[in-house]
């Protein structure tokens, strides 16, 4: 008898036991990151089209995939999955027909431009019915006598042709200049969409809802590329006793001259944002969180050292504004949200702290 009345297991070896829960995690841990990745693969997939609300999407995916990565109870994930099966293939059968309904709109346009095209060959066909009555002239002319009626007669046939190139040239180029002006309003209009899409209204800086885009892209991207970056949360210091001082004007142009700071301060690859408000936000590819407080410094001194004219008039205010700064790096395990919430820290520190400065996540 047991102790407790509890008969030990038979044919059980404790060690084998151990390599196969280790084994387990093992393959578990490889299952999530493949999950992790597919789900990347297929936002990647996925194409930034507002009319099929790719956005929504994107985020049905992000929030199933947390529901993977949180641990939730098999069941409920199950649930969660089974659910979200039907929205995913109707979301790519959606793509699809977007695209075939392009494509065919891509092939009208294709039988536009070729139908002009014919009109042109048509046109062409009787320039070179003209040309060639012209020619036939031509040698009616050689079976005249009378040298001086010959040189006459050449002279004004000469003439004809001369005229006829001109117009024929004429017409062409009204017919490209038209066919290019269509196509380069289009180009205008989508690029002009495009833009004002993605991009802040005063400043002209990206807008959040690009920021969010792009921040949640590249920390997909990172858990599987292995990439580092760095991200500044930046904030001007009493904007709003700024505003109530010298009024919105003067403190639209404020936000203005801190955007224009920014971007000579930046590289190409560096991601420029307003967050909301007096906040703006810096995503550095590739810095470390050294170099990334580095940079953040240089910004936050050459703010404070800009001086500003109120308004146009010889008299005017010099206004002068500084800015707060928290810094935080992308973490193996961050979020987007992980990572925003990290550098806001910092930045109230720096508020905190007297503003004017620079907050590294290390120091928290």
């Amino acid at each position: 008898m047991k102790p407790f009345g509890k008969s030990k297991p038979t044919g059980v070896d404790p060690a084998t036991l151990a390599k196969e829960v280790v084994e387990a995690r093992e393959r578990l841990n490889l299952f999530l990151e493949s999950i992790r990745a597919l789900f990347f693969f297929v936002r990647e997939y996925t194409l930034d089209i507002s009319e099929i609300d790719a956005e929504g999407f994107k985020k049905q995916l992000a929030a199933l995939q947390e529901k993977f990565q949180e641990g939730e109870k098999t069941k409920i994930i199950a649930g969660q999955f089974d659910r979200q099966k039907a929205n995913i293939l109707n979301h790519i059968q959606r793509q699809k027909t977007y695209i075939d309904e392009r494509e065919t709109e891509f092939r009208e346009i294709i039988d536009l431009m070729t139908a002009a095209m014919a009109g042109l060959d048509n046109e062409n066909r009787d320039f070179y019915g003209s040309i060639r009555s012209r020619g036939k002239r031509f040698e009616e002319i050689t079976l005249l006598d009378d040298i001086k009626q010959i040189k006459s007669e050449l002279v004004r046939e000469v003439d004809k042709m001369k005229a006829m190139v001109r117009e024929k040239e004429n017409l062409d180029q009204k017919t490209l200049d038209s066919l290019s002006d269509q196509v380069e309003i289009l180009k205008m209009e989508l690029d002009k969409a495009r833009h004002s899409a993605n991009t802040d209204g005063l400043t002209g800086v990206k807008n959040r809802k690009a920021l969010d885009g792009h921040l949640h892209n590249l920390v997909e991207r990172n858990r599987v590329t292995r990439s580092p970056f760095s991200l500044l949360m930046m904030d001007l210091d009493d904007f709003k006793r700024l505003n109530d001082t010298y009024g919105h004007t003067v403190g639209d142009r404020m936000l203005l001259a801190f955007a224009e700071k920014c971007r000579n301060s930046v590289r190409s690859g560096d991601f420029l944002a307003r967050y909301g408000g007096e906040e703006f936000t810096l995503i550095l590819p590739g810095a470390s969180l050294r170099n990334a407080t580095k940079k953040a410094r240089k910004l936050c001194r050459s703010v404070a050292a800009a001086r500003y004219a109120a308004d146009d008039s010889p008299n005017a205010d010099v206004v002068s504004v500084t800015v707060s700064i928290g810094v935080g790096t992308y973490r193996e395990d961050d979020t987007a949200k992980s990572l925003v919430d990290r550098a806001d820290k910092c930045l109230y520190k720096a508020k905190a702290a007297g503003k004017n400065q620079v907050v590294p996540e290390n120091t928290l």
